[in-house]
């Protein structure tokens, strides 16, 4: 397993441990620790041999520069060489991913300044992993609704629809998520913003972060960070409806809201959520295989503070939550067929932690 973290602290880049599948046990010391600047985000290549950072640098960071750096993993060790990396042409680039065909990289800038604010650039990626420079960058409006945090575009996330043909791309700042019709055939500028409807308005204030499609791309699952929510959407050729949202918090609750992580357990019938702010649960829900709709099952501590990210263990029994603030992995035992999170089992303590991706069995 492979951890991203911030590096203004103690922590020094990705982190590859190894994980028992069978007790639930992180290794407690790293079989490599790869040197770099703020590697919040890691993104796997389809064949899982080569990765992705995002470098989220930005105004008073020792590299003020935002950029991705490639990596190519040993498909045997799981060690990590660098290959090249490129300039992201924004500041803090909080998350990528690749185009269905591996051709692109899609990276979000979050950018916390208004200048040069938010935006989404797109890099070729060459047949060994190596990062070229940007073809294409795609700017955006603020909504201004909250003064504070959305005085500027500020995005978070860029995901493609299970096919392929469509790329969404999630606005904190503007309560937006806009839509891109994907040309792999044009190099030097492979989206095209879909003219009948260019985006989706999100509920005023509410901050779009992470979405997540359904297998069958029927339904698009997003945290708006907030409001502490979840949403649901309906999808039919690049065009989102929203049709559900859900409180992370309960009933009543007067702290800090902030919706982060979302992601679907391995069997594909729950959908958990990360609540941060004052609150810093892992919320579990039920899918609905008629009409995609969810409905909670599980609140759990995530016993710690700001769980920025988490991951399912590839079989379902365990979850691992990146709890940022308080610097530790916390690995769960979970009940695959209820979707509920049950007793604590291991804290691995890495500083300003952030991001955790599997790698195959066997290696």
């Amino acid at each position: 397993m492979l951890l991203g973290s911030y590096t203004g602290g103690q922590s020094k880049g990705i982190y590859l441990y190894r994980f028992d599948e069978n007790s639930g046990q992180i290794t407690p010391q790293p079989q490599q620790v790869m040197l770099s600047d703020n590697p919040s985000w890691l993104t796997l290549s389809a064949d899982r041999h080569v990765l992705f950072a995002v470098n989220e640098n930005g105004e008073g960071a020792r590299d003020p520069i935002g950029r991705v750096s490639a990596y190519r993993i040993d498909p045997v060790h799981g060690t990590m060489r660098m290959i090249n990396r490129a300039a992201s042409l924004g500041t803090e680039p909080t998350h990528a991913s690749l185009s269905k065909d591996g051709r692109f990289l899609f990276v979000a800038n979050y950018a916390v300044s208004a200048d040069p604010g938010g935006m989404l650039t797109v890099l070729p990626v060459g047949k060994n992993g190596a990062l070229g420079a940007a073809v294409q960058v795609k700017t955006y409006r603020a909504s201004m609704v909250n003064v504070e945090r959305q005085s500027s575009p500020h995005v978070h996330s860029v995901v493609s629809s299970p096919d392929g043909r469509f790329v969404f791309v999630q606005d904190l700042g503007g309560d937006r998520i806009y839509a891109y019709r994907y040309h792999p055939e044009r190099r030097e500028a492979p989206l095209a913003a879909l003219a009948e409807q260019p985006f989706t308005a999100l509920p005023a204030g509410s901050g779009p972060r992470h979405l997540l499609f359904s297998r069958d791309g029927r339904y698009a699952y997003v945290t708006l960070e907030m409001t502490g929510q979840v949403a649901v959407l309906e999808h039919h050729e690049g065009h989102l409806t929203l049709r559900q949202t859900l409180p992370l918090a309960p009933e009543g609750f007067a702290g800090k809201l902030s919706a982060a992580a979302l992601h679907f357990s391995p069997d594909g019938r729950f959908l958990s959520v990360t609540s941060r702010g004052d609150d810093n649960h892992l919320v579990s829900f039920a899918i609905s295989a008629s009409d995609g709709s969810l409905t909670r099952v599980d609140r759990r501590a995530v016993e710690g503070v700001e769980p920025r990210e988490f991951a399912f263990s590839p079989d379902g029994r365990f979850v691992l939550v990146a709890n940022q603030r308080s610097q530790a992995v916390k690995v769960f035992r979970r009940d695959p067929a209820s979707g509920k999170v049950l007793d604590l089992v291991q804290s691995l303590r890495i500083d300003q932690v952030s991001d955790i991706k599997f790698l195959p069995q066997g290696r």
